[in-house]
């Protein structure tokens, strides 16, 4: 406490504040699945652009997830992670540098046997490098090192990076390690007893001995195998806690079940899956795939452009961009908002024409459809879970409540060590108290009043001495989630009063 000896007025500020939730984000969306190329550790894009640079174009085959993390997008998605899924019996392409050095693909796969690196003096800097890197997505028709040279006539690589000017200095801010860390194509790889001022030889050489390996299976999507974390395990930790969708387009079933088993470990996300790309009318995905609050399935496929070739058309699972659905709708109108009777952007058509009387038997088993309605285009008409439970049958409560509870969850961390008494226990109460007086003004809540749409308790009505005496501050919750009004029903009276 300041000592005060002149009259006047004293401003102090407190070293106390109080400490408001914030809300968490609900749209991040994480993406597994395989892609032309790239590393297969999480990794963040913000654009379509951004995703191409770093994982390529249209895989083939079936691989969705390009033309899915393009429809997220288009549909209002602003950020995702993509996590690359390649077999875990593939292998890395790799040349050798001189004694010490080795230049590798930033992932497996035979991909990288298209990479050509070219390592020279460095133009500036006195005893640096320069290392160029060259991608062709297809076999190069004439030499790359006519390309290098500035002499050929054939087409460009497909992605292209020159490094100058690098440094074997590890002190400085040119070091190698740190500039070649924004490589979408290469890493360099130092042996263990290299030199600290060793350089890699100059020369020019195609990588060699990448591997696609054995056809993808569910484990290389659960990525818990030996080796480098990859896949779902490497989506469950730092530093993707934003992520709250998880998509896997066109996924098989076994897949489907490992996403919803994520997703339910996690506790705060949700799984957006497609219905098979034919499925028959009496088609149950919980019969087929599980009983979960913690996924919704959505049908049928979808017609769009094709990402290489405009003029022709693709049929695609739709989880994609109905994932960046949630993303828009959470951004205009907030999680609490059913993501549904909203226009799919990007489509031109749909792969099976829904009409009212199959909606009404797939509707009770929890498919959302999605229908094309004249003069509207294509939409989303259902916003249900997998779930059997009344309490969390529809898409919006179920992420509501994970926006509440995640929100406290990060929200009160400070309480953790902090003094387990009254004054702890009304600044708990008092900062939920406000975070959830915040998603009530949104609309989110049930009530005319805040006592009708919350409760917060956090007294000796919710501890006993004995959870007191073990360390644990228990704080009851209550809240009034508005549901969507799926069924609307108008009734008119005619005649006089």
């Amino acid at each position: 406490m300041p000592e005060y000896t002149v009259p006047g007025v004293y401003i102090e500020e407190s070293s106390n504040p109080p400490r408001p939730i914030e809300g968490v984000d609900t749209s991040t969306t994480g993406f597994l699945g395989n892609t032309e190329r790239g590393m297969v550790l999480p990794t963040r894009v913000s654009s379509f652009g951004e995703f191409e640079r770093s994982f390529g174009g249209d895989a083939g085959g079936a691989s969705y997830l390009p033309v899915a993390v393009r429809g997220f997008f288009e549909n209002g998605g602003a950020r995702c992670y993509i996590c690359r899924i390649a077999s875990r019996s593939a292998t890395l392409a790799e040349a050798v540098f001189g004694p010490h050095y080795k230049v590798q693909a930033i992932g497996p796969g035979a991909w990288g046997g298209r990479i050509f690196v070219r390592i020279d003096n460095a133009t500036r800097l006195p005893g640096g490098f320069r290392l160029r890197v060259a991608y062709w997505a297809a076999e190069p028709t004439s030499d790359p090192r006519e390309w290098f040279d500035g002499t050929s006539g054939s087409p460009a690589p497909d992605v292209a990076e020159d490094f100058d000017d690098l440094a074997v200095d590890a002190s400085s801010p040119d070091h190698w390690a740190e500039r070649l860390a924004s490589s979408v194509l290469v890493r360099l790889v130092a042996g263990a007893d290299a030199p600290s001022d060793a350089s890699p030889a100059h020369g020019f050489s195609r990588l060699d001995g990448g591997d696609d390996g054995a056809a993808i299976d569910v484990q290389d999507f659960e990525g818990d195998s030996a080796g480098e974390t990859r896949g779902l395990a490497a989506l469950a930790g730092a530093p993707h806690a934003d992520v709250s969708l998880v998509c896997a387009p066109g996924c098989p079933v076994d897949v489907a079940r490992a996403l919803i088993d994520h997703c339910e470990a996690m506790r705060y996300r949700l799984a957006v899956l497609d219905a098979p790309s034919e499925f028959p009318a009496e088609y149950d995905p919980r019969d087929a795939i599980g009983d979960s609050s913690c996924a919704a399935l959505y049908a049928p496929w979808l017609v769009v452009l094709d990402t290489l070739d405009p003029a022709q058309r693709r049929t695609v699972p739709p989880s994609g961009h109905v994932a960046g659905v949630f993303a828009r709708v959470d951004a205009e109108r907030g999680v609490h908002k059913a993501p549904a009777n909203e226009e799919l952007r990007g489509v031109v058509g749909l792969a099976t024409a829904i009409n009212r009387d199959l909606q009404e038997a797939l509707n009770s088993r929890s498919v959302n459809v999605i229908r094309n309605f004249p003069g509207k285009g294509p939409r989303v008409w259902g916003a249900r879970t997998l779930s059997s439970d009344a309490q969390w049958k529809y898409v919006n409560v179920r992420r509501l409540m994970i926006f509440i509870e995640r929100s406290i969850d990060v929200g009160t961390q400070w309480v953790v060590f902090e003094p387990n008494a009254e004054p702890t226990w009304k600044q708990v109460s008092d900062a939920v108290s406000r975070f959830l007086l915040k998603v009530w003004r949104s609309g989110a809540l049930l009530g005319s009043t805040p006592e009708e749409a919350f409760f917060v308790r956090c007294d000796h009505t919710t501890m006993t001495q004995s959870d007191i005496d073990d360390g644990r501050l228990i704080c009851v919750v209550g809240v009034a989630p508005v549901k969507p009004a799926e069924f609307i029903i108008l009734r008119f009276a005619f005649g006089a009063r």
